[in-house]
């Protein structure tokens, strides 16, 4: 099994890399910095380098990438500074999910690709009119508007549950929300629930990066998993 990793130089993308890897799986790593990997990961066999920023592939280029693949899981996320925050591209995240769509879609896939996607419990899944109280969506109101980041993952993940939709016959997909994320050593328990058992802003959960990495992998090729949650927006929490 194949499976495309986009920001695996990430704090979690590293993680997913080294889980899927552990997994048996072949890995198609693209990351802008190949030297952020521990050499250790690097050496590993099953792991090709694909150098670069995605919004730097061109629909072909990205389009070779993504042939051969079963899966995608796509770590993206804006970089905690002000550029990271306000400088563009704005739309990071929203950008890459469709342009890897439209690779995808072009091939024309004898069956359908599985896409991951990491976003946050901080993004209501608008299928299913998950409750906020007023206090939570006066400060939603103010995020989509003062943090970009925040619009863009609210974006991203409406690519995949209405411009892609349920039964696209070349992409399903999940869309893995974990709370606050939090870094720890090994894998533990973890629990996927439909929505937020708390407030993400005023009450958050935490989630440690690599459960969320085993998460991540785990529903490229675990097909119970994968089948319970396709369609779906999970909030992960276990640290």
């Amino acid at each position: 099994m194949t499976t495309l990793v986009v920001g695996a130089s990430g704090a979690t993308g590293r993680l997913v890399v080294e889980q899927l890897l552990d997994r048996g799986q072949t890995v198609r790593a693209m990351l802008r910095r190949p030297e952020s990997l521990p050499d250790t990961l690097r050496a590993r066999g099953g792991l090709t380098l694909i150098p670069g920023a995605i919004l730097d592939f061109d629909l072909p280029a990205l389009t070779e990438h993504v042939r051969g693949c079963d899966a995608i899981v796509l770590c993206l996320g804006h970089t905690l500074t002000l550029k990271g925050i306000y400088g563009k591209p704005r739309r990071l995240v929203t950008e890459a999910v469709s342009r890897l769509c439209n690779a995808v879609v072009s091939l024309r896939p004898g069956r359908p690709v599985r896409f991951v996607l990491m976003n946050t419990a901080g993004n209501s899944n608008r299928d299913l009119d998950e409750p906020r109280s007023f206090a939570e969506r006066c400060v939603l109101a103010l995020l989509r508007r003062a943090l970009p980041p925040h619009a863009d993952n609210e974006a991203a993940s409406d690519v995949l549950r209405v411009s892609v939709g349920p039964d696209h016959p070349s992409v399903e997909w999940v869309v893995l929300r974990p709370d606050t994320l939090v870094n720890t050593e090994a894998v533990t328990p973890y629990t996927l629930h439909t929505s937020p058992t708390s407030s993400a802003l005023f009450h958050p959960g935490r989630t440690s990066r690599i459960n969320t990495a085993h998460c991540l992998a785990a529903f490229t090729d675990d097909d119970k998993l994968w089948n319970t949650w396709k369609g779906g927006m999970p909030v992960i929490y276990g640290a």
